[in-house]
Parts: C-alpha cells; structure tokens; sequence
C-alpha cells in the first residue's frame, strides 16, 4: 500500500522502494522569493540524489502561541503561491488545513493535505480532507499513542479515501519538551500506509514561557539519521535560507545550504541499511 499512495500522486518523481522520500521547505509561505529560492535549492539536491521530493509549506498558520504572531501573507496569494510551485517545477506540494472549508479550498491548489497534530483526532476534519480525493497526511498528536493513529487513518477510509501518509512528531515529555520514541514508527507502518518522520517539529520545545517555542535544531541531523536507521519511509524537514530572520518558529529551522551534506549522509546510511537487510 505504500507506494500505491505515493504512485498516486502524478509529479512524484523518483519513487523507488531504496530511498526515503521527503516532505521540505519554510514553515509558513512569507514571500515568492523565499519560497521560490527554497524549492530550487532542494530541487536540485533531491533530482541529484533521487530523492522523490514534495514541497512543504503552510499558507496560514493557526495554531500561534500569541495573538501578535506573523500568520500568513493572505490565504489567497499563499495559495496561489503554492500552485505556482507545483506546476512551475512540477512537484507535489503539501500543505496544512485547519477547518472543514479549508480542504475545500486548498483541494483546489495543492497535492497533498495535511492534518495538523492538534487536530489529527477532528473527525469533521478528517472526512471533509478525505472527500478531497487527495493523499491526506495526518501527523500525530503529541498526545496520541502511535498505535491509535490507525482510528484516524480509518475515519480517512470509512470516508472512501485510501491515500493516507501518517506523520510522527514527537510525545510530550513534560510541559515543555517533546521525544521522539522511535517504536512509534514500527507501530505506524503495521497500518500499510508511509509513515514520515517530521523531524524540525519533533525537536520542538513548545509552550516557553516568552510565549516562543524553542527547539533543539542542532539535533536535526542526529534524529534524521535515527529515523533512516528504523526505516522510515519518509522525512519532513522545515527549512529556510536565513532562518534568523524567519517569521516563524526560527528556532526550529534547518539553514537551506546544510540540507545537501545533510541528505547526502543520509542516503549513504539507507544503502548501508539496506545492504545490511540483505544478508538477512
């Protein structure tokens, strides 16, 4: 079941069963030039490397801890921004929803749609993604048990959609840590569907006092790395080309120009996995 959910989206290119795939790109649509610098750096990686590529981006980030948080450039430019990737470099771009009207209207301009882990237990949400007809990503509620996404991933097919991705973003380890229990991911893949580690909000320390979510970004390799070892199917990486002057969650960004070496260890550790598996 796996690559048939993948197969299912038309400009995946590269799907192979030996390499990983990845979800990357900034946190939040800020501008076309941030946006279109990204997508054509990590292109040009992933097309060298033949990693299957989708573009990650939110057009509008609800789940702020102030209310003087950046948000978004306005849901329609964001949007069409988006379309603009998908159909300029043809790849599918994901790409967060957070009410029933959402998946409706983002339907319209991007591959994938992408439940947020605050939400992932939304059953109005759940069914209105599904009857997008488009691959929906559920990501894990800090608060879920790996083996209970497979209740999420139900209400996605009782709704008569089977093109499902479950995200693995780290447990709540306290009030204001997270941990990634990388049983988790096995737990996942018995469901049949991929399952992606995001690796940036996993690191996250939410819930600061200033009212700012920290982050454990020098560990982005480190969990990477783990999450290839385990056997990942994909990786979700948020990345930007300055991430000091970021507009949002800074602190959990990967500085554009590290994702080659970044990516290029990481594929040198699949083959190793892989070749280990084969003297099974």
């Amino acid at each position: 079941m796996k690559n048939s959910v993948l197969e299912s989206i038309e400009n995946l290119h590269f799907l192979d069963d030996d390499n990983f795939f990845i979800m990357a790109g900034p946190v939040l649509v800020e501008d076309e030039k941030t946006t279109f610098e990204t997508v054509e750096h990590i292109l040009k990686v992933t097309e060298k490397l033949k990693i299957p590529y989708i573009f990650k981006s939110s057009f509008r980030k609800a789940n702020r801890q102030r209310i003087d948080s950046f948000t978004g450039i306005g849901d329609e430019k964001a949007l069409r921004i988006l379309r603009s990737i998908g159909e300029i470099y043809e790849i599918p771009v994901v790409t967060d929803i957070h009410n029933e009207e959402e998946a409706v209207m983002t339907s319209q301009y991007v591959d994938i749609i992408q439940i947020p882990s605050f939400l992932c237990r939304q059953t109005e949400l759940l069914i209105a993604a599904a009857r997008t007809g488009r691959v929906v990503n559920i990501k894990k509620g800090p608060f879920i048990a790996p083996e209970s996404m497979k209740f999420a991933a139900q209400k996605v097919l009782d709704s008569g959609n089977d093109k499902i991705i479950l995200t693995e973003r780290g447990t709540m380890f306290g009030y204001h840590d997270l941990v990634v229990d990388f049983r988790g991911i096995m737990e996942m893949q018995k469901t049949g569907f991929p399952v992606v580690l995001d690796i940036s909000n996993s690191l996250q320390q939410p819930n600061q006092i200033n009212g700012i979510s920290g982050s454990r970004s020098e560990l982005i390799e480190t969990i990477a790395r783990a999450g290839i070892a385990v056997g990942v199917d994909g990786l979700f990486i948020e990345t930007h080309p300055d991430p000091s002057i970021a507009k949002s969650i800074s602190t959990n960004l990967l500085k554009l120009e590290l994702i080659e070496g970044i990516l290029n260890r990481l594929v040198e550790i699949r083959k190793s996995i892989l070749k280990i598996s084969d003297f099974k």
